[in-house]
C-alpha cells in the first residue's frame, strides 16, 4: 500500500503502518551516524540534555556528500543501520518513532521497536542522488565537529521509503523470503 506521511510522525500514523507500505515522508526528520549516536549514548548516561526532542521525531542513518551549488545537501542515501542497534533502544524509550536506514535490525531494536510503536524505514540504498531531491533544506544543529557525521535538520517533501518493520513486529525482510521461498517452492514443486 502506498501512503503520504508527515513527519514528525504521529503514534496514530506508525501503528497504522504494516511491513511492505511505501511511504512518502513530508516534514521535518534528522540525521544522525555512528559518532552521532555514541556521542548521544554518552550524553543520556551522564544525564545531559540531547540536542534534540527525540518524541515522535525519524532518525535518517544518513551522511551527506557536499552540496551542489544552488542544492541543500548532495548524494543522501541511507547507511546500514545495524551500527546504531546498540544505542537505537535507548532512543526509542525517549519517544523516536522512526528510523530510516537499511538492511536487518537486532531483536533488541525490534522489541524496543514494538514496545514503543514505532516504526524502521528503508531508503533504497545507491540512490542516494535521487533521494536528495526530497530534501528541500539541511541544517546542522548539533555536534558540526563531526563533518558529514553532524545532527542535520533536514526538511522533506515525498521522501520515499519502505516500511521494513512495523510496530507488531512485522519483518518485512523475514516475510518477504518466506514469500518468495513459497513461491519458488510451488513454482518447482
Amino acid at each position: 500500500m502506498e501512503k503520504h506521511i508527515s513527519v514528525p510522525l504521529s503514534e496514530e500514523d506508525a501503528g497504522s503502518l504494516r511491513a511492505g507500505d511505501y511511504v512518502y515522508l513530508t516534514g521535518t526528520i534528522y540525521t544522525a551516524r555512528d559518532a552521532a549516536h555514541k556521542r548521544m549514548y554518552e550524553a543520556l548516561g551522564r544525564g545531559d540534555k540531547l540536542p534534540m526532542d527525540m518524541a515522535d521525531n525519524v532518525i535518517y542513518y544518513m551522511g551527506p556528500s557536499p552540496a551542489r551549488e544552488g542544492r541543500p545537501i548532495g548524494s543522501a542515501g541511507p547507511t546500514t543501520a545495524s551500527r546504531m542497534d546498540k544505542y537505537t533502544p535507548a532512543l526509542l524509550d525517549l519517544g523516536l518513532k522512526g528510523m530510516i536506514g537499511k538492511g536487518k535490525r537486532t531483536k533488541e531494536v525490534r522489541d524496543a521497536i514494538v514496545r514503543n510503536k514505532a516504526v524502521y524505514f528503508a531508503a533504497v540504498g545507491g540512490a542516494g542522488a535521487l533521494l536528495s531531491r526530497s530534501i528541500t533544506s539541511s541544517e546542522v544543529i548539533a555536534y558540526e565537529d563531526l563533518g558529514t557525521e553532524a545532527i542535520r535538520r533536514l526538511t522533506v517533501e515525498n521522501f520515499p521509503v519502505i516500511v521494513v518493520m512495523d510496530s507488531q513486529g512485522n519483518n518485512l525482510y523475514e516475510t518477504a523470503i518466506a514469500d518468495y521461498c513459497e513461491e519458488d517452492g510451488a513454482e518447482n514443486g
